[in-house]
């Protein structure tokens, strides 16, 4: 009997743990940083991965300050055009994606300038990282909400 009562407490023991695996954590609050900060936080990640100097840092972080500037202009501006209920046209919408590509390519050249040929290519590995992170992410958020 007692033998047969244990063998009956393990094996719900067993399901009852199993179920608890197949339960998603709740996502974790992500910080609401600053964009000040999130150019800090870069600007140091960048620095451990990379091992920029201090003439390096200067630069990277005017880079950042300035990416980041423009970016919360194009924020903005989506913003006001959802606010308006006004859908841009074909045109505007490739006039914003060569702007967009432009400045990307901008700041390629600008950090291609800012850092030696072994750290830009590091940088460009750590980039197509960051994207297949991104891809994964967001594959597994669909999936979530499908």
């Amino acid at each position: 009997m007692k033998k047969l009562f244990i063998a009956a407490m393990l094996l719900i023991g067993i399901a009852s743990f199993a179920q608890d695996g197949d339960q998603k954590p709740a996502r974790e609050q992500r910080e609401k940083l600053t964009p000040e900060q999130r150019n800090e936080k870069q600007l140091q990640k960048l620095t451990t991965e990379l091992g920029l100097d201090a003439n390096q840092q200067a630069q990277v972080k005017q880079l950042l300050a300035e990416r980041s500037a423009k970016a919360e202009k194009f924020r903005e501006t989506r913003e006001a055009r959802k606010d308006s209920d006004v859908k841009p046209t074909d045109a505007e919408k490739e006039a914003f994606k060569n702007e967009l590509k432009a400045e990307k390519e901008g700041n390629e050249a600008k950090m291609k300038a800012i850092l030696t040929a072994d750290q830009y290519t590091k940088w460009q590995s750590l980039r197509e990282k960051n994207k297949e992170k991104a891809k994964d992410k967001m594959k597994d958020y669909k999936k979530e909400n499908n």
